[in-house]
């Protein structure tokens, strides 16, 4: 009785250790959803041969991914999670790992990656712990003020664009209003003219040459019309 007690216990264990093992680690699920998405490409993506993975964009993809599949926002968590899977950092200028068998179109080879045991049961000194748990909180401070500088770098771009626009505006504006005052002194010009025209009066009424109705109206007409095209440009810059 008692053996046959022993050897469903061995069983069992057998059955739960090939379910474990014919299972990837959530850890590992989750890393591939966000690699394999292409709508996030910009800020994690495969490498140029699928045989591994680049994060372009470290602040964004701990601020708005790591959240998201995560509890957590810390990058340098996230790096050492993937240290004890046995991923290796392969590029000095990027964010780059890489495991054999975590490649691009080959999700079922995830199950063939096991943690380190070395990680996994070395019971680990409390120094050790607290220096980690202090790495993560700078981190994580490190993380925010980043993801704050990037926020305000926006809107400082935003604001540059408004103001080359309104500056601009303003520009047009000042060009408009010169040409109307231009317009206003050649009409005061014109009036001096007509007070200095010498043509001859009868009984204090200067008389009509050839022509001088014509040319008259003709110039109103132009004054109207310059100051209407002045007008109508300045309301549609506003």
């Amino acid at each position: 009785m008692v053996a046959e007690t022993r050897g469903c216990d061995d069983h069992g264990h057998v059955l739960v250790d090939f379910v474990t093992k014919s299972s990837p680690s959530p850890f590992l699920l989750k890393t591939y959803m966000l690699v394999d998405d292409p709508a996030t490409d910009h800020v994690v993506s495969w490498n140029s041969d699928g045989m591994g993975f680049v994060v372009w964009q470290p602040a964004e993809f701990a601020r708005d991914l790591l959240p998201t599949l995560f509890k957590h926002s810390n990058f340098s968590s996230f790096v050492r999670q993937l240290n004890t899977y046995g991923f290796r950092k392969i590029a000095t200028s990027r964010w780059e790992f890489c495991n054999e068998r975590f490649q691009k179109d080959h999700k079922e080879q995830l199950c063939l990656i096991r943690r380190r045991k070395s990680w996994a049961n070395k019971p680990q000194p409390l120094a050790q712990t607290l220096k980690e748990s202090d790495e993560d909180q700078r981190s994580s401070s490190t993380n925010s003020l980043s993801s704050g500088y990037n926020i305000l770098v926006d809107e400082n771009h935003k604001l540059k664009k408004e103001n080359k626009v309104l500056g601009s505006e303003l520009l047009s504006i000042k060009r408009k209003c010169k040409e109307l005052i231009d317009l206003v002194g050649m009409y005061a010009s014109s009036s001096k003219k007509e007070e200095d025209d010498e043509r001859p009066k009868l009984f204090g009424v200067r008389l009509e040459v050839h022509g001088d109705k014509e040319r008259k109206r003709k110039r109103i007409e132009e004054v109207s019309e310059s100051a209407r095209r002045v007008l109508l440009s300045v309301n549609v810059n506003k």
